[in-house]
């Protein structure tokens, strides 16, 4: 079959992404990231090379936000949507509060890429926690691994730190350290790394361990050339027929006439989230500090979407409050305007150009500012900038020359700079003419996605030379990725190792051959108590090739095959109100119960040896729920006593990758001999008896989803898999 173009994923998943009117600006995550993956999606879905594009993000169903943030799937263009995975609940909540859900995103993607007919080629993961996502589903599919940061942990906390925050607040508060980990690791492990400018590289990505591998590409990012155009556009009287933007412009004027004693002044424009790097303050300084300033020129601050301040977060409110204050200290009233919202689509371009027609200035007066997007909107309609020389600013003045860079740290120098652009025009034309003519040349979305598409080719050849591999060899020297293999299948198989699986070599290695024979029909795996170490050692001693699933350690473990990779959705899953430590102390008190070896205590299992007494087991399961400790006691054997999460079993884990890889349980079957296995055939998935079973399952017969064969050991999977018309 021949390659019709890539199917890529782009994930961002904190923050409200809507294609429609983004709401950027209402709140710290709802920034810049959200407007550059929304463009990225529908650049890339218009080129002949791209056969789908989807943006996955969070899906919130959330009365606090619009109803639309809840629906699955968002069209944007005829090849590029959004698609809405739930995690987390159905709140809104900040992106810091994330990341104990993201197992939860990956085992949603999942199930959706089930119900899809191609699994996509790339997977590609904007900022450190849908990098993450990225990460896992890329090695689950082996396929290659995308990586926008848009900002750094590291970078963060030396700026936190230097703010004055203690290290334990910066981490209470941003999780920065879980943050910095998972990005050590992302970076590591990606295939590409994209930045928007050199200074990402070597001074953020530089501050890392796994920093200074080549895996780097520069690509600006893109503005949308039809809404970001000059102020003099020779169009502009045709936008101006537009009864919607001639509205715009009315509206915007009339918000910023309220606040101005003189709005016939040229006036000074700010746009930018309420967050304490943005420097909203040091701006506010620099204008009310600056006599001449003030006397030519009014300032405009747009600094996201506010309603009541005392009902925002700890960081919007000390950064308007402080806005506030300054105003009155400088008291700039009638001269600085801080309206509450904008619409971006519509009103944010109008007043870039408003604040071009009356010969103003754009500052970002943020301490740093990883690449400054509001920078070349500004610039392509016209506007001069100002902006700190720490980041992006400075490759986009070295390629465009249109503005002034400042020490941000500096409101002084901050004031010297529009002043000196607002009292000469002839500078004013230069910086900007320079910066239109800059924009259209070095920051469009077709030339960003075109770099982009150079970068992603390199990854073809290598991807469908495994592909056509995979499908000539069809054989178990090569196996495809466990992902690709268990959302392409619809039939799962488990059964019990120990007198079931094996028991008699003949019927067992006839299993393996149809195993292998039908590999292109069902999935196989196996289900048992021991450890995965004491799992692997019986499977070499027993000739037992690598199945696609092990469930191991009394159903607190799950492994994919060939490389063994642990399921981490289903460590997260179960770790529900798991606490070890206390349940190791309570059971600690009692005399007759004796500690397991190390290798028999696992995460999320703890072992003990305990005789065979009715009393001693009421007492235990007495002595937990005492303490509240929630848990599942199993005891087996007459010997063995295993703790592991009220979540956990062996037939759980069944029905959690039944939920994971949409297997129905019509088309599962499991396979036991003992008391240990019924949980899992007591379920809803098909069970099979083999007919060397213990009595302990007599109990069984008669149920309408069991089958007890007559036949023995491996003799009895395969009768059984008859049965269930799997072979």
């Amino acid at each position: 079959m021949e390659y019709e173009g890539l199917y890529i994923q782009l994930f961002s998943i904190h923050g409200l992404i809507r294609g429609t009117m983004p709401e950027l600006g209402r709140d710290a995550d709802t920034g810049g990231q959200v407007k550059y993956v929304l463009e990225l999606a529908s650049a890339l879905g218009e080129r002949d090379d791209v056969a789908r594009v989807d943006l996955v993000t969070r899906l919130i169903d959330d009365k606090a936000v619009g109803p639309e943030y809840a629906r699955p799937i968002e069209q944007l263009s005829a090849k590029s949507r959004i698609v809405r995975i739930r995690c987390g609940g159905r709140k809104y909540i900040r992106k810091e509060l994330l990341w104990p859900h993201l197992e939860e995103f990956i085992d949603g993607t999942i199930r959706f890429l089930k119900s899809q007919n191609r699994i996509p080629d790339l997977f590609h993961g904007h900022y450190a926690d849908a990098g993450y996502i990225a990460m896992e589903l890329a090695a689950a599919f082996d396929t290659p691994f995308v990586f926008t940061g848009h900002s750094m942990g590291k970078n963060k906390k030396v700026k936190l730190l230097e703010d004055g925050l203690s290290e334990a607040r910066i981490d209470r508060q941003y999780k920065i350290n879980t943050r910095i980990d998972i990005e050590e690791e992302i970076i590591e492990k990606a295939n590409l790394i994209i930045t928007s400018t050199q200074q990402e590289i070597d001074k953020q990505y530089g501050l890392y361990d796994n920093g200074g591998h080549n895996r780097f590409t520069v690509i600006a990012p893109g503005i949308d050339l039809e809404s970001f155009y000059p102020y003099y556009d020779p169009q502009l009287d045709s936008h101006l027929f537009n009864e919607e933007v001639k509205q715009t412009r009315i509206t915007l004027l009339e918000e910023l006439h309220r606040f101005w004693g003189s709005p016939e002044k040229p006036f000074i424009l700010a746009l930018c989230r309420p967050d304490h790097r943005k420097n909203i303050a040091g701006l506010i300084e620099a204008y009310g500090t600056n006599k001449e300033l003030r006397a030519i020129a009014n300032l405009a601050i747009f600094a996201g979407i506010r309603g009541d301040i005392l009902t925002m977060g700890e960081n919007e409110q000390s950064v308007l409050t402080e806005m506030l204050l300054h105003m009155d200290r400088y008291d700039l009233y009638g001269k600085l305007a801080i309206p509450k919202k904008h619409e971006f689509s519509t009103e944010v371009p109008e007043l870039y150009r408003l604040c071009a027609e009356s010969r103003g200035v754009f500052v970002n007066p943020a301490m740093t500012e990883p690449f400054g997007l509001t920078l070349i909107e500004a610039s392509a309609c016209g506007l001069p900038i100002v902006a700190t020389n720490d980041g992006g600013p400075v490759e986009i003045v070295a390629n465009c020359e249109n503005g002034i860079l400042v020490d941000a740290g500096s409101p002084a120098e901050i004031g010297d700079a529009v002043l000196s652009i607002l009292i000469d025009g002839e500078a004013w034309n230069t910086f900007s003419n320079n910066g239109i003519n800059g924009v259209r040349s070095h920051y469009s979305w077709p030339a960003h996605c075109e770099k982009t598409m150079e970068q992603f080719r390199k990854f073809l050849p290598v991807m469908k030379a495994q592909a056509e591999k995979s499908r000539e060899s069809q054989s178990a020297l090569q196996p495809p990725s466990f992902g690709k293999r268990l959302t392409g299948l619809n039939r799962l198989m488990i059964t019990d190792i120990d007198n079931t699986l094996v028991g008699d070599d003949a019927s067992m290695q006839l299993l393996f051959t149809l195993f292998e024979s039908h590999r292109d029909r069902f999935a196989w795996g196996m289900s048992t108590g021991r450890s995965l170490e004491l799992t692997i050692s019986a499977m070499t001693e027993n000739n037992i090739p690598m199945p696609d699933i092990i469930i191991c350690s009394v159903g607190t473990e799950i492994y994919y095959g060939p490389d063994l990779r642990i399921d981490k959705g289903w460590q997260r899953h179960i770790s529900h109100q798991w606490r070890p430590e206390d349940i190791k102390e309570v059971l600690g008190k009692i005399d007759f119960l004796t500690f397991q070896e190390a290798e028999g205590q696992r995460s999320h299992k703890i072992s003990y040896y305990m005789a065979d007494d009715y009393d001693y087991l009421f007492w235990v399961y007495y002595i937990l729920q005492e303490a509240g400790l929630h848990c599942r006691i199993i005891y087996s054997h007459g010997q063995f006593l295993d703790i592991v999460p009220v979540r956990a079993s062996k037939g759980k884990a069944i029905d959690y990758l039944c939920y994971k890889y949409e297997f129905s349980p019509l088309n599962v079957m499991v396979a036991g001999d003992s008391g240990n296995d019924e949980d899992m055939l007591s379920g809803k998935a098909c069970g099979l008896v083999v007919g060397n079973y213990s009595q302990e399952l007599e109990k069984l017969k008669g149920r309408q989803n069991i089958y007890f064969s007559l036949h023995n050991y491996a003799a009895g999977i395969i009768d059984g898999l008859g049965h269930y018309s799997f072979i």
